[in-house]
């Protein structure tokens, strides 16, 4: 029986266990602390960003991959050179690290993305501002998820604090125009070392204060289902990704796509796909990582609709609701992460199927009302 060691012990590590559990694959979760969301499969709780304990979690498993991007490619790199199976290995999830060097490798690749530049200095930004301005994006290339690292500016000022401690963040930031777009959309795709590769539907996601929080699935349009599964090949193939990775695009008024950023890793909006899809994303990622065949991916009914739940405040009186909204909402899959409560975390998540998915994404929103305590 194999075992795979998954680095982060979030809700994405928890979500892979009953995955692993079918299969009959072990999983071996490196967590961060104590009492994480994937608690019961934790077999070491440590500092990821030290070489001696990765290597002694490397020693039990069969495989590495990872609930987050954060353990330095360095370190990953080290492991690789010692025989270690890392998937994704360092060199291709640097471009999930680090924006510039996505950037970068899209441009060189071809693939279509807003303008960017890679900035040292505030006059730099200034130049930016004045082309593609007024109001553009500047992001931090490390570090930043959900909404973090990211500002809308309209002058250089507005990120002194930044370009004053540029070494923070790798020497540079990532200026890029701000794309007037119709929506987003994310495209997720699972890729084996052996090459084989199947994206799964096309997904509108709906963000709230750069937070996922809606996923429908597939995307309305279907028009964009053939664009988007070529842009996410191309990714996958020119970086050689192994597992599960989520292309997030915008989609503009005529059509056309632009990449926002990469995850290479199970992703939010990905998860409707554990009721929604034939294989679900947990799953297939574990395939992948294996190089075992990948499932099918095709949806199992209509429409898949997925709602974020979000902590409310700092207690945990976020769990007190849910029991009535299960009551009143028998259709809908509940997911709950055992986290802690707090203010804006990722606490859960709501599932419907159906046929139609206005009246889907209605149902999971009066849900999550009822489970927030507003109704």
């Amino acid at each position: 029986m194999q075992t795979v060691g998954v680095i982060g012990g979030g809700q994405l590590a928890r979500m892979m266990q009953p995955a692993a559990i079918a299969l009959g694959i072990n999983l071996a979760v490196f967590a961060e602390s104590e009492g994480s969301s994937a608690h019961g499969a934790v077999t070491k709780v440590g500092d990821y960003t030290d070489l001696a304990q990765l290597r002694e979690f490397a020693k039990d498993v069969d495989v590495i991959t990872f609930d987050h991007e954060h353990v330095p490619t360095e370190l990953l790199r080290q492991l690789e050179a010692e025989g270690v199976n890392v998937r994704p290995g360092p060199a291709a999830l640097i471009h999930a690290q680090n924006k510039l060097v996505m950037r970068k490798k899209l441009a060189e690749l071809g693939l279509p993305q807003p303008n960017w530049a890679e900035i040292t200095s505030p006059q730099e930004l200034e130049q930016f501002i004045g082309i593609h301005g007024p109001k553009i994006v500047v992001k931090t290339p490390i570090g930043g998820y959900d909404g973090k690292g990211v500002r809308v500016v309209s002058s250089a000022a507005e990120v002194s604090d930044w370009l004053e401690n540029l070494e923070s963040f790798g020497g540079s930031l990532l200026a890029e125009e701000k794309v007037d777009f119709l929506s987003e959309a994310a495209q997720l795709i699972a890729r084996r070392p052996s090459g084989e590769a199947k994206t799964w539907p096309l997904v509108q996601t709906i963000q709230s204060g750069g937070v996922c929080s809606e996923v429908i699935a597939p995307y309305p349009s279907l028009s964009l289902s053939e664009p988007a599964a070529d842009i996410a090949h191309s990714i996958a193939n020119g970086l050689g990704v192994t597992g599960v990775m989520a292309v997030e695009m915008f989609v503009l008024a005529d059509g056309s796509l632009l990449v926002n950023e990469l995850a290479m890793r199970p992703h939010n909006s990905g998860h409707f796909s554990i009721e929604g899809s034939n294989t679900s994303q947990f799953e297939q990622h574990l395939r992948a990582v294996l190089d075992l065949p990948l499932g099918d991916t095709g949806m199992r009914g209509g429409f898949a609709v997925m709602v974020n739940l979000l902590g409310v405040d700092d207690k945990n009186s976020f769990y007190e609701h849910y029991p009535t909204a299960m009551a009143r909402f028998p259709s809908v899959s509940f997911h709950l992460y055992q986290k802690t409560a707090r203010l804006g975390r990722k606490m859960g998540h709501l599932t419907v199927l159906g046929s139609n998915h206005e009246e889907l994404l209605e149902t999971g929103r009066k849900a999550r009302s009822l489970i927030y305590g507003e109704a």
